[in-house]
């Protein structure tokens, strides 16, 4: 490393570095301390377990929900002249941009209009419901994994399936035997940050659905109930799973994507 005290401009992005590090270090750092010390006491809680659970299967959903529809709509972007698509890419940059919250009110305001009242008489009901989870889940982060689909797909010489076009393959067929095992690991890669991103999404569900206890209740959404309720204890150890989780999808996502999982993480805003 160079001599930092023969340059003050380097001499002060050395301190400011070290002050962001420590900042963020510490935080991470009082959830890991506190959180491992009360969570032996609070794993056995059914009210934690049931948030786990409620956090795990709507992540798992709305994650899956959320790359059937990214990967076509990745693929048009990457691979096809749309007269529209700048247009597409304002509205994704947008949505992206807004607070969740202000997603979450669009989504309640949607959902109690006559269209959620018959998906509501026709079984599937959205505002205060587990559904309405998985779906301020699916908007919030679509956009994201658009992102991360056209940046995998974008890694992918166009070259390759020109030949095979070339060759007589179908776009379904290059698609399928070029394109997605090129690309594979990169796919899943982001799928995993995007999971890890849902497991915290707590914004638009809070305006959505709500909290409540043992129904909609979610660990973000144990945690602000717990932190209500002046039980920091729980809430530090439901913080330190999420952190948990977290770090286990981030180096699921690094060993899949190797170098190329920094540039998703940033895109990811994760």
């Amino acid at each position: 490393m160079r001599n930092l005290g023969a340059d003050p401009f380097l001499m002060l992005c050395f301190f400011i570095t070290l002050l962001v590090f420590v900042l963020i270090g510490g935080n991470i750092s009082i959830i890991l301390l506190d959180g491992l010390r009360t969570l032996p006491q609070h794993l056995l809680d059914v009210e934690n377990q049931f948030a786990l659970v409620l956090s795990v299967r709507c992540a798992s959903i709305s994650t899956a929900l959320c790359f059937l529809l990214a990967v076509p709509t990745a693929y048009m972007l990457t691979r096809e002249q749309l007269p529209c698509r700048r247009v597409v890419e304002v509205i994704l940059e947008l949505t992206m941009s807004l607070p969740y919250i202000v997603l979450g009110l669009s989504l309640l305001i949607l959902f109690s209009s006559p269209l959620g009242k018959e998906l509501k008489a026709a079984g599937l009901p959205v505002v205060f419901d587990t559904n309405g989870i998985i779906m301020a889940q699916l908007v919030v982060n679509l956009p994201f994994a658009i992102k991360l689909c056209v940046m995998a797909l974008q890694g992918v010489d166009h070259k390759v399936e020109l030949v095979a076009g070339l060759l007589g393959a179908s776009p379904w067929q290059r698609f399928r035997t070029i394109l997605l095992p090129l690309c594979r690991n990169a796919l899943i890669g982001s799928l995993v940050l995007i999971w890890s991103r849902a497991l915290g999404e707590f914004g638009a569900t809070l305006m959505l659905v709500g909290v409540t206890r043992m129904k909609t209740e979610t660990l973000p959404g144990n945690i602000y109930l717990n932190v209500s309720s002046n039980d920091l204890d729980s809430a530090m150890a439901s913080a330190f799973v999420l952190l948990l989780l977290s770090g286990l999808s981030l180096a699921a996502s690094n060993l899949l994507t190797g170098r190329e999982g920094e540039r998703r993480r940033y895109a990811a805003g994760g």
